[in-house]
């Protein structure tokens, strides 16, 4: 990374960098694709840690999906239940770890699964959207008042590929769901 601009701010100056992902914009992963390496984050047990894809991935057969946000209505009463419900079974056919990642922050991921009960479910927060564009599954949702967000969607990835790939249209609900992932592990 090369600094690309220097910032005053008060006293001191912050050095701003570039940071590039490692796909172009709007080119969307796809079956074969390596999961790319961006950093999010979760809550554990010693507050906020980051979480590296390459580390969480590796060695994982991972059931990931993405809602376009915490708290939301599709995403709290139909997304995340649908995994919360197929948690057991998604692992009794070979799943380490379902996992849900959206742009939010990590307390608010946390939040969210726990007033959802989803203590299966690893809450990974792509707070500034970074995974979701490295994944081109990037979503401008501002004119619904939210931003960029990231787009619903679930894969399958073994071992940091992906395997398989569900992105729902926009407003849908249905292939990206845990009964839906389930028939596919």
């Amino acid at each position: 990374m090369e600094p690309v601009a220097m910032q005053s701010f008060g006293s001191g100056n912050i050095r701003l960098k570039a940071v590039r992902t490692p796909r172009k914009e709007n080119i969307m992963i796809k079956i074969g694709d390596r999961i790319p390496s961006v950093t999010v984050r979760q809550v554990g047990e010693n507050g906020v840690q980051e979480v590296k894809t390459d580390d969480f991935f590796k060695g994982k057969r991972v059931a990931l999906f993405a809602v376009p946000g915490a708290f939301t209505s599709t995403c709290s009463a139909k997304h995340l239940p649908s995994y919360v419900n197929n948690a057991d079974a998604l692992r009794k056919n070979g799943v380490d770890v379902v996992a849900c990642t959206a742009v939010n922050d990590a307390a608010v991921m946390r939040a969210w699964g726990q007033a959802h009960k989803a203590d299966a479910i690893t809450m990974l927060s792509d707070g500034n959207g970074e995974f979701a564009r490295a994944l081109g599954l990037d979503a401008d949702m501002s004119k619904h008042g939210m931003g960029h967000r990231s787009r619903r969607y679930s894969m399958l990835v073994d071992d940091g590929v992906v395997k398989q790939l569900n992105v729902e249209e926009p407003g849908a609900f249905g292939v990206s769901g845990g009964d839906h992932m389930l028939t596919q592990v």
